[in-house]
């Protein structure tokens, strides 16, 4: 943390000095859940409100969204929250956020047509305040002037955020990479950049993703090429997957069938809805009958037919994942069908991925993948744009944001090497509390932040505890011990009985089950007469004898679930 400049000066007027604060409640030592919260004369704004998906240690959990604890505990002060693109890792939360914390929400025609189908969907849309905004004009929102300023990502309508506050100016950057020759002719606003960097910039919060790339993101125009070629030699179905937000490879996608007249249907509902909300807005170009429906297109010639759809990250239910296994009630590969999965594993979905292109191949089809082709450029500025970003807003403090820590460890590295002091530098956690003045920046406490996870219509009612026997259930099964007892007395009138769930299967286990029946039969039977009325402590034992017997057996701890039931004689 950096030192205060001058202990004499700090004496004059100790606490005249106006100050703000930033905290992330998501989007810091991680990729996804995206959540900054700036306050400053007691209001507060958010930029971005993401959800993250789950890894491999949260079973069964549909996503993960931002602890909002600090929001709604400071609820009349949250003026709204302002959204930078549309990726779900930017407006995956709103959705579950909304209905808690009811303030308007700011963001780009695409982005709010985004926005408006996902509530839509949870049927939220009457009571929320969508706005649209014009990156060429200003907002004003409380003490807060913000400005915006185009970028190139992997979706149109990207737009970075420069707050402007009495303290001093915060730019966030967004996801951004510097695009020398993008798909929409729509270059990042250099000339914005520049100026803010020559006004003054207070506090940066810059993109991290790409920090340990060297050198400079390629143009989402090479994509556009290897399509074209692979679209010149396929001789039969092209089925490609992406990401169903990432319009400007749709647009590619599409340029290419018109250019060899062959017919697009979309498989996918996210797909689906991307792809209708982008044309009615006017950010998809679709010449004259391409698009078909994909019934009309399984009764076209192969080499006429192009199919878009979801499942570049090997999500098991996703569109791709299921024709690759057969599964798919309309698409079924056919031997020579080209199938490109234009995008780069998440990190975690490598086994996912590898098994859906493994499972494709085995049917015949010839897989192209980002390993072997150039089919996939990331949206994410690498080591020299990082730079040049920095270079062009030239801020006294940066906070690196949206990466894995590691990521963020490497962007503080680069904004050393461009002039950047050390200490002015501060790589964070969430939840930790930044308080800046003009004169100073430190870090000043902490506030609840964290994972709120989504299981269905539950939202945060899946904890620790039901994760834990979740994991349990999974590794080693579970038993259910059932036993008849008479009313008031110790008397046992049927039991114990033992059934077994992914634990063995019984009839090729007979042997063990008997033998773990006997040995708590006889447990039971050691019992005193006054223990067996308590059935907490019946149990607890029921659960500890039958643990050990079956560690000893099996070297396996399953769950065991012990049932006892009262009946009157």
């Amino acid at each position: 943390m950096p030192a205060e400049h001058s202990r004499k000066k700090a004496r004059i007027k100790p606490d005249s000095e106006e100050k703000l604060q930033i905290i992330p409640l998501g989007g810091i030592g991680e990729i996804g859940k995206n959540m900054f919260v700036i306050r400053c004369q007691d209001q507060i704004i958010v930029i971005d409100a993401g959800l993250a998906f789950p890894g491999d240690e949260l079973l069964g959990i549909d996503v993960v969204i931002p602890d909002i604890s600090y929001l709604l505990e400071n609820r009349d002060r949250v003026l709204g929250i302002i959204i930078t693109h549309g990726h779900e890792d930017h407006i995956g939360a709103l959705p579950y956020i909304l209905p808690q914390l009811n303030v308007p929400v700011y963001g780009t025609r695409l982005t709010l047509g985004l926005v408006e189908g996902k509530l839509h969907e949870h049927h939220l849309l009457r009571n929320c305040s969508l706005n649209v905004i014009n990156p060429d004009e200003s907002l004003r929102i409380g003490c807060f002037k913000i400005d915006f300023f185009r970028t190139n990502h992997s979706i149109p309508d990207s737009v970075g955020v420069a707050v402007r506050t009495p303290v001093g100016t915060i730019v966030h950057t967004g996801d951004f990479k510097f695009d020398q020759t993008p798909v929409n002719a729509d270059p990042t606003d250099y000339y914005k950049l520049a100026r803010l960097g020559r006004k003054g910039v207070l506090v940066a919060l810059s993109d991290s993703t790409n920090a340990e790339r060297p050198g400079y993101t390629l143009s989402e125009k090479e994509v556009g090429a290897s399509i074209m070629e692979i679209f010149r030699t396929a001789r039969q179905r092209i089925i490609l997957a992406t990401f169903a937000s990432n319009v400007h490879r749709i647009q590619q996608v599409i340029d290419a069938a018109c250019y060899y007249r062959r017919k697009v249907a979309v498989v996918g509902r996210s797909m689906a809805n991307v792809v209708q909300i982008a044309q009615d807005l006017g950010y998809l170009n679709i010449c004259g009958g391409t698009m078909v429906d994909i019934d009309e297109l399984n009764a076209m010639p192969p080499q006429k037919a192009v199919i878009l759809t979801t499942g570049s990250q090997g999500e098991p239910m996703s569109a791709l994942t299921r024709i690759s296994t057969s599964e798919h009630r309309k698409v079924e590969i056919m031997r020579g069908d080209t199938v490109i999965i234009a995008a780069t594993p998440i990190p975690g979905n490598e086994k996912l991925v590898s098994r859906t292109i493994d499972n494709l191949f085995k049917r015949g089809a010839n897989v192209i993948y980002e390993r072997v082709s150039g089919i996939h450029v990331s949206g994410h500025a690498s080591q020299e744009e990082l730079k040049m970003m920095l270079n062009l807003l030239k801020p006294r403090y940066l906070i690196p944001i949206h990466g894995e820590y590691r990521h963020m460890i490497h962007h503080a590295r680069l904004a050393v090497k461009v002039g950047i002091p050390e200490q002015n530098v501060f790589v964070v956690e969430n939840g930790q509390v930044l308080e800046f003045s003009q004169r100073s920046g430190r870090v000043v406490g902490s506030v609840t932040a964290g994972k709120i996870l989504v299981d269905g219509l539950g939202v945060g009612d899946v904890g620790s505890v039901v994760l834990r026997d979740r994991r349990l259930l999974s590794q080693d099964g579970i038993l259910i011990v059932t036993l008849a007892m008479e009313k008031g007395t110790d008397r046992i009138l049927a039991g114990p009985e033992i059934y077994s769930r992914g634990f063995v299967y019984v009839k090729e286990s007979e042997e063990l089950m008997e033998e773990a029946n006997e040995n708590l039969a006889r447990y039971l039977e050691k019992i005193p007469g006054s223990k067996k009325q308590d059935w907490s402590y019946l149990k607890n034992g029921i659960k500890d004898n039958l643990s050990r017997f079956l560690w000893e057996r099996t070297h396996r701890r399953p769950m065991i679930l012990p049932i006892i039931m009262e009946i009157s004689v």
